[in-house]
């Protein structure tokens, strides 16, 4: 599969803002933003006017380094979003956040999304304690998230639990912390994609 190998830092100091890319240490003083907010591969800002296209790629950009998506995933994504009723947009960000790499994430078995995604591959996430290894797999609501066996004898899976309650865990999702299980209570609406993407942007530059 397909992925973005080089330095995440750059893909939040292009867009000008954190993507939380490197979890918890985007939080501390070492985040590459803090200590230097320019873009990469100047030495210091210039002024120019950004096309509305410009914008609008800014845009598609931002939404795909945040959830870890190559460019022809996402396009897929976006198509499923068109075919389904209701509001595009809106569409796009649902089945981004129930993507199973991002619930991981989300519920805090994984301090990042890249993270979450590493786990799943290496088989220690279970849906319907049944074992997937497919980052890109859609939850559906009653679903439940757990440990696989394996994955709950590694040594990161000790070091998790000890703070698996300390995140805020979105309305749609519900952690049992005892049991380290998940379960997916409802699709997101809009609302409750707490993300800074704006997601009629996006429809505009595929539309175009």
């Amino acid at each position: 599969m397909a992925r973005y190998t080089g330095p995440v830092c750059r893909l939040c100091r292009r867009q000008g803002e954190k993507l939380m890319l490197k979890g918890e240490r985007c939080t501390t003083k070492k985040c590459a933003l803090d200590r230097r907010n320019l873009p990469p591969g100047r030495q210091r800002p210039q002024r120019r006017k950004i096309s509305d296209r410009g914008l609008q790629l800014r845009e598609k950009q931002k939404a795909r380094h945040t959830y870890g998506i190559m460019e022809r995933q996402f396009r897929k994504h976006f198509a499923e979003a068109e075919r389904r009723p209701g509001v595009t947009g809106e569409n796009m960000m649902q089945i981004l956040e129930m993507r199973l790499d991002n619930v991981v994430y989300r519920v805090g078995f994984a301090d990042s999304r890249n993270q979450a995604r590493q786990l799943v591959r290496h088989g220690h996430i279970a849906v319907n304690s049944l074992k997937t290894d497919i980052p890109s797999y859609l939850v559906k609501a009653g679903d439940v998230i757990s440990w696989t066996a394996r994955g709950s004898k590694t040594e990161y899976y000790k070091r998790m639990v000890e703070h698996i309650g300390d995140r805020t865990t979105p309305d749609w999702l519900n952690v049992d912390s005892e049991k380290v299980i998940a379960r997916v209570l409802t699709p997101p609406s809009r609302g409750e994609i707490d993300l800074t993407i704006d997601d009629k942007v996006i429809v505009e530059y595929y539309s175009r």
